[in-house]
């Protein structure tokens, strides 16, 4: 006798109205990643489309190398580059409608640029001057996340209540592949499918989590395959192929907002930099294997594209290029300036309501500050330096 012939033992009979769904083949993602550029489809794509993601491509790049610049001239105190990942960014901010919202972690600077938010106030927070540097609300841009993937809850949650007051808002989630170890990911992606909420989770599977490789944080047949376990369709696509990453993102936001609920996506990409000015690379991987992700370059894909299609010409490119280096010097002359600081930000946008200790400790400093002034300046010790 086996223990389910038993007496009293429990034998599930699921009514349909609660059985949970059985047949993971339509959410399972394609054996390769999905590309267009260098394919047929190619043919298909928008040419202004192309065109387009082109030129973001080529000013994400130039942001990229001017914001690590910046810091090693002591202007940004740290600043995780995306090099090599500028597709997955672009796309991210384009298939999004103004009225979506866009959920970055610390590397989706350039995410936040071609969203639309001024380049210096997206670095502001890797300056260290203000919590965000811009206004989300204003912006449908949640604040650059540090914390690994404590941004994915976030999107849930204001998908499902942007959908319970049925209000037209997709969130698209953006994480790195380290941050798929996360408990977060999974209570992101378990409530966002069982509540059916209209987010896109985009990973970037970029090779590493800092200094150690996704073989060593997942057994999975890719990142994409995880999306079956709590029930939502998977996608894995070439990061590297703006084209192609814009089109699965557009797809799953259009499936999101018609009320077919969450997809993950997975965009195999390559973090050509170090994981920021603090690291060094050479410690954990080959310079050969760089060299080889050079080659699958994602303006380098577009460009042999385009120029192949005869849909840009050399003025056209050097067009792109100058607008770059236009958008760098702007950036650079403003992030040179030393910021005016106020100590009594200090006070502001904690609590909607300050709190009464708040507005104690906001008047003692106001008090103290206004006698420095009355003061002026300190004399300075005998034989100091003048």
């Amino acid at each position: 006798m086996t223990v389910m012939d038993q007496r009293g033992a429990y034998r599930p009979s699921p009514p349909p109205a609660w059985q949970p769904r059985t047949d993971p083949a339509p959410l399972l993602p394609d054996p390769e990643p999905y590309r267009v550029l260098g394919t047929e489809a190619a043919g298909q794509a928008d040419p202004e489309l192309l065109r387009t993601l082109y030129a973001h491509l080529v000013r994400g790049r130039r942001y990229n190398t001017q914001a690590t610049a910046l810091t090693k001239q002591g202007r940004l105190a740290v600043y995780p580059s995306s090099t090599g990942q500028e597709a997955c960014e672009v796309a991210a901010a384009l298939a999004l409608k103004e009225q979506d919202w866009l959920f970055p972690s610390y590397r989706d600077t350039l995410a936040v640029v071609a969203r639309g938010v001024d380049p210096v106030q997206a670095l502001t927070l890797l300056r260290g001057d203000w919590h965000t540097g811009y206004d989300p609300r204003e912006h449908r841009v949640a604040p650059l996340c540090t914390p690994l993937a404590t941004q994915l809850p976030h999107a849930v949650g204001l998908a499902h209540a942007a959908r319970l007051k049925g209000d037209d808002v997709v969130a698209l989630a953006m994480v790195g592949d380290g941050g798929t170890s996360e408990g977060d990911f999974h209570e992101a992606l378990n409530f966002a499918a069982v509540w059916q909420a209209p987010v896109v989770f985009l990973v970037q599977n970029n090779g590493f989590a800092i200094s150690v490789p996704l073989a060593k944080q997942t057994a999975a047949p890719s990142l994409a395959h995880k999306a079956v376990g709590y029930g939502m369709p998977g996608r894995l696509v070439d990061g590297n192929d703006a084209a192609a990453v814009h089109e699965v993102l557009t797809e799953a936001v259009r499936h999101a907002r018609a009320g077919g609920g969450p997809t993950l996506v997975e965009a195999i990409t390559y973090r050509v930099d170090a994981h920021t000015n603090a690291d060094d690379a050479t410690r954990y991987r080959e310079n050969a294997e760089v060299e080889t992700w050079r080659e699958h370059d994602p303006i380098l894909l577009l460009e042999r594209e385009l120029t192949a299609r005869g849909l840009i010409d050399e003025d056209g490119m050097r067009a792109a290029r100058e607008d770059a280096e236009a958008m760098a010097a702007d950036l650079r002359a403003r992030m040179h300036q030393d910021p005016v600081l106020d100590p009594m930000d200090l006070f502001d946008h904690v609590y909607a309501e300050p709190t009464p200790q708040l507005r104690e400790e906001r008047a003692q400093l106001r008090a103290e500050l206004e006698a420095e002034a009355e003061a002026g300046p300190a004399p300075r010790p005998e034989g100091a330096l003048r």
